[in-house]
């Protein structure tokens, strides 16, 4: 039977593919406040603005391809039974071979109905309309959780994480809630836990087997890979 993995990503998988990250000095939010582009409350005050934000953001991810971390965790599936959580809203991990993709805090190309979330369209290119409406007549917003707004995908993470014989969590602090607290949801205590970060995120409620590789996604998660790769070929 094929190992269950699940790999749990943050900014930091894709931050080597030249995607700026929220929460470094020099990262997207330095030259944004999240109140003016990221709330609801900004979209219902300043509509133009946000669009125009995430058409930005929008058109700087068609110019990034995926890094050697994406090809990486895409190509466990030749042995291993994959899915992907990711807070990150692009698609570079199904851009880069992965089939098994939830999306915690939406996704970039996708727009979706301001009145009726399940009413949601992928965008062709990378720019919307300022006056684009869905088919119930609403206008259409960025299919992207904002602050404030609760994570409909969660739930389903959780069960998700919870059948994990392997957890793998990439380029995350574990700072951002409730999805940090996915590393929680495992099933039992012995569960390993691969943790690929150069930094030092928070693991202190961490009671599994914990291996932390401290190097970026793109250098680290094919290391970690193949080393797995090795162990379940024997």
């Amino acid at each position: 039977m094929k190992p269950r993995i699940v790999v749990f990503t943050g900014a930091g998988v894709s931050a080597d593919s030249g995607i700026a990250t929220f929460r470094d000095a020099d990262g997207l939010w330095a030259n944004y406040r999240i109140e003016e582009v990221c709330t609801p409350e900004a979209l219902q005050r300043n509509r133009a603005k946000v669009v125009e934000f995430y058409n930005l953001r929008r058109k700087e991810s068609l110019t990034k391809e995926p890094n050697a971390g994406h090809l990486a965790i895409a190509s466990m599936e030749e042995w291993a039974d994959v899915c992907v959580v990711t807070q990150n809203v692009d698609n570079l991990h199904e851009r880069g071979g992965s089939r098994r993709v939830l999306h915690l805090h939406g996704e970039l190309m996708k727009l979706r109905s301001e009145r009726n979330p399940n009413l949601i369209y992928p965008i062709s290119g990378w720019e919307q309309g300022l006056d684009e409406r869905a088919e119930d007549g609403a206008l259409l917003r960025p299919h992207i959780v904002f602050f404030g707004e609760s994570v409909p995908m969660f739930e389903a993470a959780c069960e998700i994480v919870a059948k994990a014989d392997i957890l793998i969590v990439v380029g995350t602090s574990l700072a951002v809630y409730p999805a940090a607290s996915l590393v929680h949801y495992v099933r039992d205590r012995e569960v390993p836990i691969y943790l690929v970060d150069p930094g030092t995120p928070d693991t202190a409620l961490i009671r599994n087997p914990l291996t932390h590789i401290k190097e970026r996604g793109a250098i680290g998660v094919p290391q970690l890979v193949e080393s797995l790769r090795n162990e379940f070929s024997k």
